[in-house]
């Protein structure tokens, strides 16, 4: 098993040890070769040495900060999802206008707010109310999440839904 070993070191080793040779060939072109040509000077090649880099030990992984938990104990929702929307087949709207649901436990605490996050973007006005509206979306796939803010802090944000939009248009 030893000896196997060895054998695979040396032939992993052996492409490193390889000589470079640079010559000129016929059309007076520079060229370089692992093996020298046959009637033709050439001269071998001195390359510097490889670069190494020595693996450093992992570091310990930082642990994701739930501020909003730790600081704000009461502002915490165990539960922030969109419903109502059609995640394995297309959502049917015409004209682009329906309606989502929003999960919510703990209720909506008095001064926050739901926000849309439509394609990563703010979508709307703010609400208190777990029903939100989305108008004139185009045909395609979006991306979906809802937030809960204070002012302009974030406080919560429910995990994106991928859905598509299909728009029909009757002649």
């Amino acid at each position: 098993m030893r000896s196997l070993l060895l054998c695979l070191l040396v032939l992993i080793a052996l492409p490193v040890a390889a000589q470079i040779y640079k010559y000129t060939d016929a059309n007076g072109n520079t060229a370089y070769s692992n093996q020298p040509p046959d009637g033709v000077k050439a001269q071998p090649v001195e390359l510097p040495p490889l670069n190494s880099i020595e693996l450093q030990p992992p570091s310990e992984p930082i642990a994701p900060a739930q501020s909003s938990r730790r600081e704000q104990p009461n502002s915490a929702y165990q539960v922030l999802e969109l419903t109502g929307l059609p995640t394995e087949e297309a959502l049917r709207a015409n004209n682009g206008t329906f309606t989502v649901g929003v999960l919510i436990q703990p209720r909506l605490q008095g001064p926050h707010r739901l926000r849309l996050l439509l394609d990563d973007q703010a979508y709307g006005q703010p609400s208190n109310v777990p029903i939100l509206q989305l108008v004139n979306i185009d045909r395609g796939e979006h991306r979906l999440a809802v937030q809960v803010i204070d002012g302009q802090n974030v406080v919560q944000q429910s995990p994106t839904v991928t859905f598509t939009v299909q728009r029909v248009h009757k002649p």
